[in-house]
């Protein structure tokens, strides 16, 4: 069933029923490249994570649909994981965003580390920022996620590993000697409401940027005997904290 997002804006009550308004980009694609036509079933997310199970009543530059019923969406993790990737060439950011979408990130940093080849003038964050962002949303919608995570503009490395050390299950993800595998990390970590899962760049964190993240009581991890893509390594943790922590 497709699935759009709406906020609370476009939800109205009347002596009829629940409404929601589709306009912009979701009603075209609803109109024009679904072809929906009225009686056609819709699931419409809020900001909430409350989830309506809707009717098509009448489709063209708006679409109005008729809300049957709502409940709390079952489809986000338990906890709230934030994804600290930095900055890398082509798309393999895009990939990044795609993917721990799909396995229940909450939020995106770009970190800027030493060894970062890709440089962004801060002119360039809004755009990019925006591009990223549009890439979470269809994300989302393809695999049912209940809200869309969030993509911040970039970070500088010690100011993101400040803020990632503050969480319940802040992972640090590094190559080098001095970690503990994730199974032993979780091991001392029980239901946990929040992590951070830091990525470095192609050519992986410097000797000092691993000592400020050890030194800040951020876990430092080793994600097993091979050496993974830096777009492989989020997506690998995440499943690991899914299968441990929501499955």
């Amino acid at each position: 069933m497709p699935r759009f997002f709406v906020n609370a804006s476009q939800i109205s009550n009347g002596e009829n029923g629940t409404f929601i308004t589709v306009t912009g980009d979701d009603a075209e694609h609803i109109a024009r490249v679904l072809r929906m036509k009225a009686g056609e079933r819709v699931t419409a997310c809020d900001e909430h994570g409350i989830e309506y199970e809707t009717v098509v009543q009448s489709t063209g530059q708006e679409v109005l649909l008729a809300v049957h019923s709502s409940h709390p969406s079952e489809n986000e993790p338990p906890y709230r994981a934030v994804v600290y990737q930095a900055l890398v060439k082509g798309d393999r950011f895009d990939t990044v965003l795609q993917k721990a979408t799909e396995l229940g990130a909450a939020e995106f940093v770009p970190v800027i580390t030493s060894r970062c080849t890709v440089k962004l003038e801060k002119s360039e964050y809004r755009k990019k920022v925006e591009r990223w962002q549009r890439i979470v949303y269809e994300a989302s919608k393809q695999c049912g996620r209940a809200v869309i995570p969030r993509v911040r503009e970039p970070m500088l490395f010690r100011d993101a590993v400040a803020e990632a050390a503050k969480t319940d299950l802040p992972l640090f993800c590094y190559e080098g000697e001095g970690t503990e595998p994730l199974p032993a990390v979780f091991d001392h970590v029980h239901e946990p409401k929040s992590a951070a899962v830091m990525i470095g760049p192609e050519g992986g964190y410097a000797a000092e940027e691993a000592q400020l993240a050890a030194d800040s009581g951020m876990k430092m991890t080793g994600l097993g005997k091979r050496i993974l893509r830096t777009e492989t390594a989020a997506p690998f943790v995440l499943s690991c904290v899914s299968c441990r922590y929501e499955l």
